[in-house]
Order: C-alpha cells, then structure tokens, then sequence
C-alpha cells in the first residue's frame, strides 16, 4: 500500500503553495533581527585587550575590545555614540562566534 503523504500549506510572498515539509524545516529557528545595543563576537577567537569599562562614553568608530582570530588582530568598534553598559569578557579568554561582548546604550541626541 502506498503512504498517504500530508501536504501542509506554505504561504510566500503572498501566494499559497501545497507542498510536504521536512522535519528540519519544521523545526528551525525564528528569524530575530540583531540588536545593534549588543555587540557580538562575528568570529571564534580570543580577546586580547579591552578599552572600555562599565558606564564608559564611547564615540561612533572608537575601539571597544581587540579580538584575535586566525593570527589577526580586530578591533571591534562602537557603532553609533554610547554607554557602556555592561562587558561580559576579559582578556585572556576564548569567545564563539554570536558570544555577546558588550552592551550599550546609545546616546541621547541634544
């Protein structure tokens, strides 16, 4: 006897499709846009030096840490005017890829 396949609705871009789906499809993640107050590791590797500390004012372009990945020095950047509010790292210490760094708050404009 022949399985009886269960199609399930799949709606893109406004259209209605029929179609079977898998199980990795069914039971992936969300999408979530990045927060841009939390600066996250973009690459696996270990922090080698901090520039900034707790309730510190940071201008847009100016260094927050250095990470070393791959035998490269990078400095991660602040994005925009800020506060710090909080580093979750110390230097010394391995990070992954997506690992939150720092959070800031953005600066009131006046």
């Amino acid at each position: 006897m022949a399985e009886k396949i269960e199609l399930q609705k799949l709606c893109i871009a406004e259209t209605t499709y029929e179609t079977t789906l898998t199980k990795k499809f069914q039971g992936r993640k969300s999408y979530v846009p990045p927060d841009p107050n939390n600066i996250r590791c973009f690459i696996p590797g270990v922090i080698q030096k901090l520039h900034v500390r707790p309730g510190q004012k940071v201008r847009k372009g100016e260094p927050l840490c250095v990470l070393e990945a791959m035998k490269m020095q990078n400095d991660i950047v602040s994005p925009f005017d800020a506060r710090v509010k909080s580093v979750k790292v110390e230097p010394g210490r391995m990070v992954m890829k997506g690992e939150l760094l720092v959070e800031l708050v953005p600066s009131q404009s006046e």
